[in-house]
C-alpha cells in the first residue's frame, strides 16, 4: 500500500489519509440523502437514485484513488441534479429520456479527456461567464431549497411568489434545522452538513414529522439500463447536452485544480495526470447515468481531507469504502430523504457556496459583467440551466464586438453563440 500509493513520497501516513477520507466522507455525505430527495421530484424511485448515486460515487472514487493517485472524491453533483428535475417536469418528458442525454454527455465527456479540446474549451470561455454558470446554479439550488422547505411558494394572483406559512410544521423544522447547520458552518465544524442532516432528523423524529422502518438492511436492487437514448435526439434535447456535459467540465477541472493547489499537486501551472482524473469523473458520469442518477463531479469538500492532510488516492480509497457501507443503511437513509424539510437547509447553504466566484467577475467592465449578471437572472427564473448558459453565450461576443473589442474572443464563442440563438428563437422547447 506504502508503495503503490506513494505515501513516503508524498510526506503523508495510512493513519493521516484514514483520517482524511472520513473527513471528507462526513463533509460530502449529504448527497446521499439530498439527491433521492430532489431526483424524486422527476418520479425516479427514491431507492434507484439512493443507488445509483452511491454507486457512482464509488465508481468515480475509486477511479480516482487508483488512476490519479489523488485524494479527490467524485458523486453526483449539486445542481444538475435539479436541472435533471426541471427537464423533466416542465417539459413532461420521462425521466428515461434524460439520463439519456445525461449518459451521451458523459460519454462525450469520455471522449473530450482523449483530447486537448477540452482545455481549449475552458481556455476559450471567459472567467466572467464561467462564475456567472456557477453562482447561478448557487441561486437555482437555493432557490429549491427554499421551495422544499416551504419559506417560499407559489403567490397565485399575489405574484409569481411569496413567504409561505412560516408556522407550518414542515416550515418550521426547515427553519429550525437552517439556523442549526448555519451555527455548525460558523463555528467551523467539520461535516457540518452532515451533523445539520443528522439534527434535524432528530427533530423530526421527536415531533412526529420521522418515522422508521429499520435501519440496516440488505441495499436495495439497483436498476440498470433504464434510459432511452433515442428520445434525446427526437425531443432535440442538444442543449440540454450541451448544458451537462459544459457544466460538468467547468465544476470538474475546477475543483481539480483548487484541491490541487491547496495539496501541492501543481507543476507549472499543470495538473499531472489530469487526463486521469477527468476520466474518472466521465466514468461515473456515465455509469450513473445508466442506474439512474445525474452527472456526477469532483467534490470541492475534497478540500477538507486535504486540509486534514489527506494526499494519495489512499484518502479517495477510504471515501469510496464508506460509501460502499453506505449502501446498507437505506431504510435509515431513505426515512430521512422522504422528508424534505430536512435536507432543504442543505440546498440553501450549498447555494451560498456557489457564489464565491461571483467576487473575481469584472463588474465595473458592462461587457463583462453583463454576461454573467444575465446567466444569473435567467438561470433561477427559467428553471433552466441551459438558457442561462445560452444568455451568456450569447451576449458575451455580441457586446464585445460592439465595444470594439471583437477579436478578443475566441472563434469557439462565436459559433456556440449562433448555436444557441437559433435554438432558442427556432428551437425554443428545451
Amino acid at each position: 500500500m506504502n508503495r503503490f500509493f506513494k505515501l513516503q513520497e508524498n510526506q503523508t501516513t495510512i493513519k493521516t489519509e484514514i483520517n482524511a477520507g472520513i473527513t471528507t466522507f462526513l463533509t460530502m455525505v449529504y448527497i446521499i440523502f439530498v439527491n433521492p430527495v430532489i431526483l424524486g421530484n422527476a418520479g425516479v424511485p427514491s431507492g434507484q437514485v439512493f443507488m445509483a448515486t452511491i454507486i457512482s460515487a464509488l465508481v468515480g472514487t475509486l477511479l480516482m484513488a487508483l488512476l490519479a493517485n489523488y485524494p479527490i472524491a467524485i458523486a453526483p453533483g449539486m445542481g444538475l441534479n435539479a436541472y435533471f428535475v426541471t427537464v423533466v417536469t416542465k417539459y413532461g418528458l420521462s425521466y428515461s429520456i434524460v439520463f439519456g442525454a445525461v449518459f451521451i454527455a458523459g460519454v462525450i465527456f469520455l471522449l473530450l479527456s482523449f483530447t486537448s479540446l477540452r482545455e481549449k474549451l475552458i481556455e476559450a470561455i471567459p472567467n466572467s461567464l464561467k462564475f456567472g454558470i456557477t453562482s447561478g446554479i448557487g441561486l437555482f439550488i437555493a432557490f429549491l431549497g427554499l421551495q422544499f422547505s416551504g419559506i417560499i411558494v407559489d403567490g397565485g394572483e399575489a405574484g409569481l411568489l411569496t413567504l409561505g406559512d412560516l408556522q407550518a410544521p414542515n416550515t418550521l423544522l426547515s427553519i429550525a434545522g437552517l439556523f442549526i447547520t448555519l451555527i455548525l458552518m460558523a463555528r467551523n465544524v467539520k461535516g457540518a452538513l452532515f451533523y445539520g442532516i443528522v439534527m434535524t432528523a432528530i427533530i423530526a423524529f421527536f415531533t412526529g414529522q420521522l418515522t422508521f422502518n429499520g435501519v440496516v438492511s440488505m441495499p436495495p436492487a439497483p436498476v440498470f439500463f433504464e434510459m432511452n437514448i433515442a428520445g434525446v435526439f427526437t425531443e432535440g434535447l442538444y442543449a440540454v447536452v450541451f448544458a451537462f456535459l459544459l457544466v460538468t467540465i467547468f465544476d470538474t477541472t475546477g475543483t481539480l485544480v483548487g484541491v490541487a493547489e491547496q495539496a501541492g499537486f501543481m507543476k507549472d501551472g499543470k495538473l499531472p495526470k489530469a487526463k486521469s482524473a477527468l476520466m474518472a469523473d466521465a466514468i461515473a458520469t456515465t455509469v450513473g447515468s445508466t442506474f439512474g442518477s445525474s452527472p456526477s463531479t469532483a467534490y470541492v469538500e475534497s478540500t477538507s481531507g486535504v486540509a486534514a492532510g489527506g494526499r494519495t488516492g489512499l484518502t479517495s480509497l477510504v471515501i469510496a469504502g464508506l460509501f460502499f457501507l453506505s449502501m446498507f443503511f437505506s431504510p435509515f437513509i431513505q426515512a430521512i430523504s422522504g422528508v424534505s424539510a430536512i435536507t432543504a437547509p442543505v440546498l440553501i447553504i450549498v447555494g451560498c457556496f456557489m457564489m464565491e466566484g461571483l467576487s473575481r467577475v469584472d463588474w465595473k467592465s458592462f461587457d463583462e459583467a453583463f454576461p454573467s449578471f444575465i446567466i444569473i437572472l435567467t438561470m433561477p427564473l427559467t428553471s433552466s440551466i441551459a438558457t442561462g448558459i445560452a444568455m451568456g453565450f450569447i451576449t458575451y461576443p455580441l457586446l464585445k464586438v460592439v465595444s470594439g473589442k471583437g477579436k478578443e474572443v475566441s472563434w469557439l464563442l462565436y459559433v456556440f453563440g449562433i448555436l444557441f440563438a437559433i435554438q432558442l428563437v427556432f428551437f425554443p422547447a428545451h
